[in-house]
Formats: C-alpha cells, structure tokens, sequence
C-alpha cells in the first residue's frame, strides 16, 4: 500500500505554477522558480489505497508486429517501393484527410496531402 498526501492545492504567488508537499520541511515549494511557503494548519493528512497494478496494452512479442496495410510507393529518403500507410483526419472535417507513409525497409514517415 502506497500513502497519498491529501492537500488543498495552491498556487505559486510568483509565477502561477501548482505547488509541490516537501513533507520534512513541512513547506510547499514552487518546482519552477522555488518560491517556498509554509503549510498552513500543521496537520498533513495521508491516507492509503491499494496499489496500482499497471496493465499492459503491448506486450514485448506483439511491438514488432505491422498491422497497417502496405501499398507500392518509393521512399523519398532510400527508394525502397514498399510502405505501410494510414489515414488521419488533421485538417477540418469539410477537408480531405492526410496519408500518412511509412517505409518497410528504412522507417522513414512521410505524408501526402489529398
């Protein structure tokens, strides 16, 4: 079991950044410019939760593995005439969307505006 610090979240009056709990010092402490104020009540309540377990959406085998459909087209950085392609929407959705490629030999991306 893992203890989380349970605070009132405050700001830095110097530059606006979330400040951060230094427990020992009992001071709150700005990671950006390092303004430091005391904490105020003295009192830091904690509380604990089970751990949480990390859960694998890739796993080592499947990372290699191309699922994208691979199409004739020359590779501007090698020549290769294989690549995997894709489609993205990166425009307004009255616009075409952009091709994106991938070379099979190199690993070279590229796009190709429709």
């Amino acid at each position: 079991m893992r203890a989380r610090i349970v605070w009132r979240m405050r700001f830095c009056p110097a530059c606006g950044t979330a400040l951060t709990v230094n427990i020992d010092r009992r001071r709150l402490v700005c990671p950006r410019c390092g303004t430091e104020e005391r904490m105020r009540g003295g009192t830091v309540h904690s509380r604990s939760g089970p751990e949480v377990e990390k859960i694998v959406v890739i796993g080592e085998g499947e990372r290699g593995l191309r699922t994208t459909p691979e199409t004739n087209a020359e590779c501007p950085r090698c020549g290769n005439m294989r690549a995997s392609w894709w489609m993205v929407q990166t425009r307004r959705a009255d616009e075409s969307p952009t091709q994106f490629y991938r070379c099979t030999e190199c690993g070279h991306t590229w796009r190709e505006y429709s």
